[in-house]
């Protein structure tokens, strides 16, 4: 599986590191059509043991990856270069090489005595080139490394404070610390009354392991610290961004030195790019901004309805991938001055490109009271009624209950685990009622305690659904325990969202404003998630937290019967742990605006239980009313209805009218109205299970359109009387929907349209991308002992700025009679050990100067590793050579061409080839400046400029 990818676009050749440690190198070939590319695998080798997690170029053309604790090794550009020299069958024999060239980093730092400083995943490279420095972050630390030398020069936390390197290779003392104090705590026998002691006691074992997998899962990066790293990237002026999990962006300068934070989202941050003047950032909630070089905010939009992981440049446009694997394309203006154009005239044009799509999705609701249906009464319940539909979803109540299901659930909750055996029972017949396999396929589920709701979708729609994602929000004890409370699903169809909630409200007649309370909790605070990886440290705390159960089972009991209040800190303790760790994703209990994520859906539907009853009746009144079937008058003492129509609970949503008897209280086993219970209670009859929904209709739109996206219909709603399994009957409710989606290749030939024929279009576009003219002070430099040139690069557009960028196209030797020879391109793969440019990159403000140091080094000593060991060294070849650099110029609008200038950069090791009138007496520093003006042409890409380079010779 692919982990992570690096592009070498001057070279053609596509690095990719994978989950399962291995290395590949692919080269692309033009393809026998035209404007295609065969990509084939060059080279292969397994470089880690863990995943790769990370890998860059270097200036210098060494290629570092990152690893899983702390792992970091270099593959030498000579490795590499040799490698690419074999032929097509001494493959092996290259991969061989590379493979065990690597340098191994930890064994390169050693301070202090302390070796393997470095311990926390590398879960970021970066190649600062300008610099000609490494960047490596894990989630809450960063270290800065020489390219040239590949020395350690600085390690810095989240916050730029400067970390002791000898701390970070021994345990953290404060862990063992509070280990130590708990158990000194525990050991220590308090005087209090039995009872109170037992229920400590028991508190504190709960609260226990709650911490113990807060602290462990904050080690692995997911903890209470959401500031962790999320991505990081180089602007062009510069500077070092870092996006976090808590949404915030960190600007950093080149040494590590942290500047300025900015917050403009909540949501964590998954990946950021830049390109010219502005930086991109994509985040969870599928939202992508556009900020520019000074963090001012600049615009922001909704590209994706799931999360945004990637983001890449190439052709004009930001392209956007999101989690469910859609791809968009942003142009890289936006947002600017063409937008309201554009915009205008593709509504204009929507007509062409809106397609509305019919789909009918089967809801069905039962409170089962701890039993189990037979085949019979699922059939009568789902079997006939999902032969049309596209999408099941089922939600159940009371699945199972009692102190012990609630203790068990709470643990498992506390370390992301949920479900149970009973639960599966119920998964599994209902998905042979339906068929799974050859009809239908379960997409989702989620259970908590009692709670339970899945998802079946029909295959023919599979290609259509996306973006399940899973929630639960308890409301039993405290806001705390899953005896009462909600699970859902939320999925993407047609590109627009749906989220299913099946719900469990408070029970008893007089309890209406708890249930008003119920579904208002529920509402606002359900966050929808991916389960996170389950990290083994905090699965070793399942164990404890299990043995913990005997204890919290009878507490549980206890507070269930008697309603104590003890045990409430401990219960929010422990959902706040589970959702820590199940929505490790999620950062903020709502949306940035604090807008609830059930809002922002183009259609919800709530199923389940909700026990609102009638009011103002008596039980012998209602029986009557239900055997004449005068359900009309039965509804208007229908507390739900009375509650909705005084906006006091599910604000804004619809329910067909009710043609069936009351669902609720039944003896089981008993068919027919004569089943109401009549035993002590006489509980009065009640349609306590019900299904609402609300779509995308307003007071002012109610045709499906894109401006109306969901337009529902109810053409069934009843409840299957026949089934006697439980005290309830089970509910079920049939959608006609209309979706109204975008047909992307229509629209985006449109745009292409308009993007062709519009004039004022065209014409600010091409002002946009128009290169800014430049001139460099030489194109030849020669350099000795320790030299130092500076070539200036003057934008003499007084309008707008120009991006350059410095590369090495490659490098040759110079013979005796002061011709080179023996050319040795280097495509991408940066400058030789000798150069040392910088800036290599930079921006030129209208009518400024950027001044580029060319220096010369020393010739270093070169060794060979095997294994990461060295095993022998050498000087590297003191013949005179010529570097042959581009300095590539660009609009900061335009993504595809440059003006480039050659500049020859000679290094001589003898007097005989040096120039005597070019070096100032004293001076460290060469003028060099044999043409004034830069000859500079326009090539349209790397191959033109090393086939042109090629073919040239020193004078």
């Amino acid at each position: 599986m692919l982990r992570v990818w690096l592009v070498m676009k001057g070279s053609r050749v596509v690095w990719s590191g994978h989950i399962d440690g291995r290395i590949r190198c692919w080269k692309m070939d033009p393809g026998p059509d035209s404007g295609l590319s065969r990509v084939n695998e060059v080279l292969s080798w397994v470089a880690h043991r863990g995943p790769v997690m990370s890998m860059i170029m270097t200036c210098y053309g060494d290629l570092w990856s990152g690893s899983e604790g702390g792992v970091i090794k270099i593959w030498p550009w000579e490795a590499l270069e040799k490698a690419f020299s074999l032929t097509a069958e001494e493959r092996h024999m290259a991969a061989l090489l590379v493979e065990r060239s690597y340098i191994d980093l930890r064994n390169q730092v050693t301070v202090n005595g302390f070796s393997n400083v470095l311990n926390s995943d590398v879960k970021h490279l970066l190649s600062d080139n300008s610099r000609a420095k490494v960047w490596s972050a894990g989630f809450l630390s960063f270290a800065l490394w020489d390219a040239r030398t590949r020395e350690l020069l600085k390690m810095f936390n989240i916050d730029g404070q400067i970390e002791r390197l000898d701390m970070l290779s021994g345990q953290d003392p404060t862990f063992e610390d509070e280990i130590k104090m708990k158990t000194v705590a525990g050991s220590k026998k308090e005087k209090m009354q039995p009872s109170f002691g037992f229920f400590q006691r028991s508190r504190n074992a709960i609260m226990g392991a709650a911490d113990a997998v807060r602290r462990v899962a904050a080690k692995g990066g997911l903890g209470d610290d959401n500031r962790r790293t999320e991505a990081l990237i180089i602007t062009g002026d510069g500077m070092i961004w870092t996006g976090c999990a808590n949404g915030s962006l960190v600007q950093w300068d080149g040494n590590g030195n942290r500047l300025q934070d900015f917050q403009y989202h909540s949501v964590a941050v998954h990946c950021v790019c830049t390109f010219g003047l502005r930086i991109w950032v994509g985040y969870a909630s599928g939202i992508v901004q556009v900020l520019d070089l000074e963090g001012n905010l600049l615009g922001g939009w909704v590209a994706h309805s799931s999360p945004v992981i990637k983001l890449a440049v190439g052709a004009g446009y930001v392209f956007t991938l999101a989690n469910h694997g859609g791809i968009r394309g942003w142009n890289v203006m936006s947002p600017g001055p063409l937008d309201d154009i554009l915009r205008s005239e593709l509504a204009g044009k929507e007509f062409l490109y809106t397609r509305i799509e019919n789909l009918k999705i089967l809801t069905g609701t039962w409170n089962v009271a701890q039993g189990k249906a037979s085949r019979d009464s699922l059939v009568s319940w789902l079997g006939s009624a999902a032969r049309d539909v596209g999408i099941v979803v089922v939600g159940l109540q009371e699945v199972e209950m009692g102190a012990g299901v609630l203790a068990m659930s709470a643990a498992k909750e506390t370390v992301g685990l949920e479900g149970s055996s009973v639960g599966q029972w119920w998964l599994d017949m209902i998905g042979k009622t339906l068929d799974e396999g050859s009809t239908f396929e379960r997409v989702g589920s989620r259970q908590l305690a009692g709670l339970l709701i899945a998802m079946w979708v029909r295959n023919n729609l599979k290609a259509h659904v996306g973006d399940v994602d899973a929630a639960a929000v308890p409301c039993g004890f405290g806001r705390a325990i899953g005896n009462k409370g909600a699970v859902g699903l939320r999925i993407r169809v047609y590109d627009r969202v749906m989220c299913f909630v099946n719900c469990h409200f408070a029970a008893h007649l007089e309890a209406v404003n708890r249930r008003n309370a119920d579904f208002d909790h529920v509402y606002r605070t359900m966050t929808f998630g991916r389960p996170s990886s389950f990290f083994s440290a905090a699965a070793g705390m399942v164990s404890y937290l299990f043995l913990s159960c005997s204890i919290a089972c009878y507490l549980f009991w206890l507070v269930y019967r008697t309603g104590l209040p003890l045990l409430l800190s401990v219960a929010v303790g422990t959902s706040s742990a589970a959702q820590m760790l199940r929505c490790a994703n999620v950062t903020a209990v709502n949306s940035p605006e604090g807008i609830p994520e059930l809002s922002e859906a183009d259609m919800v539907i709530f199923l389940g239980d909700f026990n609102y009853r009638l009011d103002g009746i008596s039980y012998d009144e209602a029986r009557d009313f239900v055997s004449q079937r005068c359900f009309d008058w039965l509804r208007k003492k229908d507390q739900l209805r009375a509650e909705m129509g005084a906006g006091n609970v599910f604000q804004g949503m619809r329910e067909a009218v009710i043609r069936f008897p009351p669902t609720y209280k039944f003896e089981k086993h008993q068919p027919g109205l004569a089943g109401y219970g009549s035993g002590e209670k006489k509980r009065i009859p009640a349609w306590c299970d019900r299904v609402l929904y609300r779509d995308s209709r307003s007071a002012h739109v109610s045709e499906c359109s894109l401006d109306c996206p969901v337009v529902s219909l109810i053409s069934q709603y009843d409840a299957c009387m026949d089934v006697t399994d439980s005290d309830h009957k089970p509910v079920r409710c049939m959608f006609s929907i209309d979706i109204a989606k975008v047909d992307e290749s229509v629209r985006r030939q449109e745009f292409g349209d308009i993007m062709k024929s519009n004039e004022e279009i065209r014409y600010a576009i091409d002002e946009l991308c128009k290169i800014p003219e430049t001139i460099v002070s030489t194109n030849n430099i020669i350099l000795q002992n320790h030299d130092t040139a500076i070539l200036r690069i003057t934008n003499k557009c007084g309008e707008n700025y120009a991006l350059f960028e410095i590369i090495c196209e490659g490098q040759s030797i110079i013979d005796e009679n002061g011709q080179a020879s023996n050319h040795h391109p280097r495509g991408s793969y940066g400058f030789p050990q000798w150069l040392e440019v910088t800036p290599a990159a930079g921006i030129i403000k209208p009518d400024q100067i950027a001044e580029v140091s060319i220096h010369l080094e020393d010739f270093p000593t070169l060794e060979a590793y095997v294994d990461g060991v060295p095993q022998n060294s050498w000087c590297e070849d003191t013949r005179d050579k010529e570097a042959m650099l581009v300095v590539k110029v660009r609009s900061t609008c335009n993504t595809n061409e440059t003006k480039n200038h050659r500049i020859r950069v000679r290094h001589c090791c003898s007097s005989r080839t040096a120039p005597p009138d070019t070096r100032p007496n004293g001076s460290g520093q060469i003028q060099g400046n044999l043409l004034r003006r830069a000859d500079y042409q326009h090539l349209n890409s790397s191959y033109e400029v090393v086939n042109h380079l090629r073919n040239l010779h020193s004078p």
